[in-house]
């Protein structure tokens, strides 16, 4: 979505106000194809004749042939309702060469319309922002809206000239044939034509929550180690259940509209054939002849009813589909500056402030409503050179902290914001990245991998990665770049060296590691971190050593809720349990303790 364009379900709230919209923007186009509908209907013309000539023929041929005792006329009028199907056929080439003329007109001003939007927003100015919704209309939706058209306008085309044939036919029969057969017509098509604006409002309500439930799972699916590092997976679940209940309510709602519209198709399909036969009798002792009555069932049964059953299946399916896809495509296009507007001239913008990177503002977070909280009113700011590191003793909520900060964990008060905005409103794999102590390798190559977060980086980039990283015998032990990796095969610190080459070829701006280290050893360790703080963008890291800390600008030393920030030299004045942890750290020696 483009910024400043509301989202197309912020713009329709009912069926009714997509129909408004499309047959306002639609009229013009019509308008100025009156010629090509006339045609069109010049040609539909001969399926009149036929429909008419069927029914009416074997009336005839019954009455006046068969029950009069002159089989050779009785013939004779079946002869004319088979030859009055040829005309028809033919007629065939004709109808779809004028349904060419209405149809491509209309994918190819969808198109046009489509790419002037793309072009007009990408150059609204600086900052306009470009979506691939653009290229999903030029492609995808333009042929939908066209198939749609096409399948609509033949079916009305049909149903119009179709039933005009049958109802004259009825009439020329005996007038009292409408009166018996028009009332359920009518009503089965009033009460079908009653249900597409609800059913409209319905159908988009569950489109709606499916793609909620969908966006839902595709997240989850991408952040699952994530989710587990964080423990986050009861609220995930959760969340997922309340969606899929929304999705449930929406569809039960669909379905018992799809069951009015049946309802409404078998009382146009089924109950005039079931009216006139009880009828029969009374048609019968006011004049009506048995071939008139046999006409009157051809009508119905092979004619009018298959003519109404397309128009309404139509009408229902391809033709929701058609006006949903069709309201996607109104309203104006924004225009490109005016040729003569030199941008350079204009006065020069103020500098734009710098936005940090990530902030929390009160953060708060807790794991039930009663439950004593991990994170109590943090505030924190990192801006795009930060280096923070965060230590503390097991248990004192470095890990939440991470979950909260990369948007894996809803904070229970406050506030997360990424680039200025609130962390709920930004696409969260373009902000972040987050590398969880036990990452993610996947059987493939270790190119795979390596580009797995950034499918389009280059090979001197993916170079200079394994040579910042130190990947140079992970790479000679596999056979180069191109290789087979077998996950199972690589111990834990090569597996965290595969993930930290994969975050340092992303060009996320906050990068954060949650013991992403815990299997290297010290030198692997100190050097991957040096070249991920080299690459633009924060970077925090859930210290395992304390040489970690040493190598931050900033220390977010956490106890609990009690949490002091500083530099390492202003922590070791100020802070007792940094301190303490130096002590403790530096006389583990391999500092593998917590």
């Amino acid at each position: 979505m483009t910024a400043g364009e509301a989202p197309p379900e912020q713009r329709r709230t009912t069926g009714e106000g997509s129909l408004g919209r499309v047959w306002r923007e639609g009229r013009p186009f019509l308008r100025v194809r009156t010629g090509v509908m006339v045609r069109l209907g010049g040609w539909s013309l001969l399926e009149f004749a036929q429909t008419f000539l069927g029914g009416f023929a074997i009336a005839t041929a019954i009455d006046r042939g068969f029950l009069a005792g002159s089989p050779a006329t009785g013939l004779l009028w079946l002869a004319v309702a088979a030859v009055a199907t040829l005309p028809a056929a033919l007629a065939t080439r004709g109808i779809f060469g004028r349904l060419a003329d209405l149809v491509e007109p209309l994918r190819d001003g969808l198109v046009r319309r489509a790419a002037a939007r793309a072009i007009g927003t990408a150059l609204g100015g600086p900052g306009a922002a470009t979506t691939t919704r653009s290229v999903s209309q030029v492609t995808h939706q333009s042929e939908i809206a066209r198939d749609g058209w096409a399948g609509l306008v033949l079916s009305l085309r049909s149903f119009v000239f179709t039933s005009a044939g049958a109802l004259a036919g009825l009439a020329v029969l005996s007038p009292r044939l409408l009166l018996v057969v028009l009332p359920p017509l009518l009503l089965g098509l009033g009460l079908f034509l009653a249900t597409l604006i609800p059913m409209a409002a319905r159908q988009r309500a569950y489109l709606t929550a499916d793609e909620t439930f969908a966006a839902h799972a595709g997240q989850t699916a991408s952040a699952l180690r994530d989710i587990a590092a964080a423990g986050a997976a009861g609220r995930t679940v959760d969340r997922a259940a309340l969606l899929a209940g929304e999705q449930a309510v929406e569809a039960r709602a669909l379905a018992r509209w799809a069951a009015v519209r049946i309802v409404a198709l078998g009382v146009c399909g089924r109950v005039p054939p079931l009216v006139l036969l009880l009828a029969a009798p009374w048609l019968m002792r006011h004049g009506l002849t048995s071939g008139a009555l046999v006409g009157a069932f051809t009508y119905l049964t092979y004619s009018l009813a298959p003519a109404l059953h397309a128009l309404l299946t139509v009408l229902g399916t391809a033709g929701g589909r058609l006006v949903v896809v069709l309201d996607r495509f109104t309203g104006a296009a924004p225009l490109p500056p005016a040729p003569g507007a030199d941008p350079r001239r204009a006065p020069a913008p103020r500098p734009a402030p710098v936005v940090p990177t990530a902030e929390l503002r009160a953060v708060s977070f807790a794991y039930g409503p009663a439950a004593r909280p991990v994170l109590d009113r943090l505030d924190l700011t990192l801006r795009s050179e930060s280096r923070l590191a965060v230590v503390g003793p097991s248990g004192s909520g470095k890990s939440t902290l991470a979950a909260v900060l990369a948007g894996v964990a809803a904070p229970t008060g406050g506030e997360v914001r990424w680039l200025g905005r609130p962390a709920t409103e930004v696409e969260p794999t373009s902000v972040r990245t987050l590398l969880p102590q036990q990452p993610y390798v996947f059987t493939g190559t270790l190119r795979d991998n390596l580009r797995y977060l950034r499918p389009a980086a280059r090979d001197p980039e993916i170079s200079a990665t394994v040579a910042a990283i130190g990947l140079h015998e992970l790479l000679e032990r596999l056979g180069g770049l191109d290789a087979p990796l077998d996950p199972r095969l690589l111990s834990q610190g090569e597996r965290q060296l595969v993930a930290l080459g994969r975050a340092h070829l992303t060009t996320a701006p906050l990068l954060i590691l949650d013991e992403a280290t815990s299997h290297l050893d010290p030198v692997a360790e100190a050097r991957a971190e040096c070249a991920l703080a080299e690459r633009a963008g924060a970077l925090v890291v859930i210290a395992h050593r304390l040489t970690s800390a040493a190598r931050a600008g900033r220390v977010l030393v956490m106890d609990g809720t009690r949490t002091v920030c500083g530099t390492p030299a202003e922590l070791l004045a100020e802070s007792a349990l940094y301190r303490d942890l130096t002590g403790h750290w530096s006389g583990s020696g391999s500092g593998a303790s917590r």
